[in-house]
C-alpha cells in the first residue's frame, strides 16, 4: 500500500529541487554583463576608471564583464532599453529619459553617497562675471544636452535667477563633456561654462586647471544625480549580486579603495526611482522632456 504522506513529501522535495535548479540556471544563463556609461568624460578616462571595477564585478558575479563605450548620451539610453547593454552608469537626467522611454522598465540600483547632494560649478576667466546675472550677453558653454549636472540642473538654476539661456545669453555652446567645457573656458572659446563639481575637483587636484586663470563663481545647491541602472527584467539573482557587490566596496581594503577613488566615491548606497522625481520635473519645466 502506498504511503500517501511519504509520496507527498517526495513530490515536495522534487519540486523544491527543480525550483532551486531553475534559479541556478537563471543565474548562470547570463554569461556576459554588458556595461557602459554616459560619455561625460574622454573615452580613455572612462575605460581607465572602469577597468578595476570590471575585474571586481567579474569576481563577485562569476561572469565576464565587458565595458562598451558609447558615442553619446542618447546611445547609452537606447543601448539599455533595446537590450544591447545590461547596466549603465547614468546621470540623473539620462536615467529619467531611460525610464520614460522604456515605460518604467529601467530601475536604478545604487549611487555614490555623493550623488545624494551633487552640485555643479559655473566657471569663468572673465573678471566681470561674479554672479549668474553677469552672464547676460555672454558666450556660454553647457556640457552635453542630456547631462544632468552639465545642462539640465544648471539651466533650471539660471531660469530660477530670471535668466533665460536661449534669449539672455549671446551664444550657447554644448561641449559634449565636462572636461571639454573646462578646455573651452580656459581656451577663451566661451566667456563661461558649467560642469559637475566632481570632474572640476579632479582636474584641479591633478593640476590640469590653471586656477589663477579659471575660477568658480557660482556653485549650485545639491541635487540627486548619477546611478547604476539596469532593466527591470534582469534576473533578480544577478541584480542582487550586482547590488551587493557595490554595497560591499570599502576603502578599508586595497581593491575597494582603488575602485572607490577612481569612481570618486566614499561608498555606494542603494537608490530608488523616486529620488529622481525632482529631476524629471525640472526636465519637464525646461521643455527638455516631452
Amino acid at each position: 500500500m502506498i504511503n500517501l504522506r511519504s509520496a507527498l513529501t517526495t513530490v515536495t522535495i522534487a519540486i523544491a529541487a527543480s525550483m532551486a535548479a531553475g534559479v541556478t540556471h537563471l543565474a548562470n544563463a547570463q554569461q556576459v554583463l554588458r556595461v557602459s556609461a554616459i560619455p561625460d568624460e574622454a573615452p580613455t578616462e572612462l575605460q581607465r576608471k572602469f577597468k578595476p571595477l570590471g575585474a571586481y564585478l567579474e569576481q563577485k558575479l562569476g561572469m565576464k564583464v565587458e565595458f562598451t563605450p558609447v558615442t553619446d548620451y542618447a546611445a547609452s539610453v537606447e543601448g539599455l532599453i533595446n537590450n544591447k547593454l545590461d547596466m549603465v552608469w547614468f546621470g540623473g537626467f539620462t536615467f529619467v529619459q531611460a525610464k520614460v522611454r522604456s515605460g518604467g522598465k529601467v530601475i536604478p540600483l545604487v549611487q555614490r553617497e555623493e550623488d545624494e547632494k551633487f552640485k555643479s560649478v559655473f566657471i569663468t576667466t572673465d573678471k566681470s562675471i561674479n554672479k549668474l546675472e553677469d552672464l547676460k550677453g555672454k558666450n556660454f558653454s553647457f556640457g552635453s544636452e542630456s547631462s544632468t549636472s552639465g545642462h539640465l540642473m544648471p539651466r533650471s538654476y539660471l531660469l530660477a535667477a530670471k535668466i533665460n539661456p536661449d534669449t539672455d545669453l549671446k551664444r550657447i555652446a554644448f561641449s559634449g563633456a565636462h572636461d571639454a567645457t573646462v578646455a573651452a573656458v580656459s581656451g577663451g572659446k566661451v566667456d563661461a561654462g558649467v560642469l559637475n563639481i566632481s570632474v572640476w575637483e579632479k582636474l584641479v587636484a591633478a593640476g590640469k586647471v590653471d586656477t589663477q586663470n579659471v575660477r568658480v563663481f557660482y556653485t549650485t545647491p545639491g541635487f540627486y544625480d548619477y546611478n547604476w541602472s539596469v532593466r527591470s527584467d534582469m534576473n533578480p539573482v544577478v541584480r542582487k549580486k550586482i547590488t551587493d557587490a557595490f554595497l560591499a566596496l570599502s576603502k578599508n581594503d586595497p581593491q575597494g579603495k582603488e575602485i572607490l577613488e577612481l569612481q570618486r566615491a566614499s561608498k555606494f548606497i542603494p537608490t530608488k526611482t523616486e529620488n529622481y522625481a525632482a529631476i524629471e520635473a525640472a526636465a519637464h519645466n525646461a521643455g527638455l522632456l516631452k
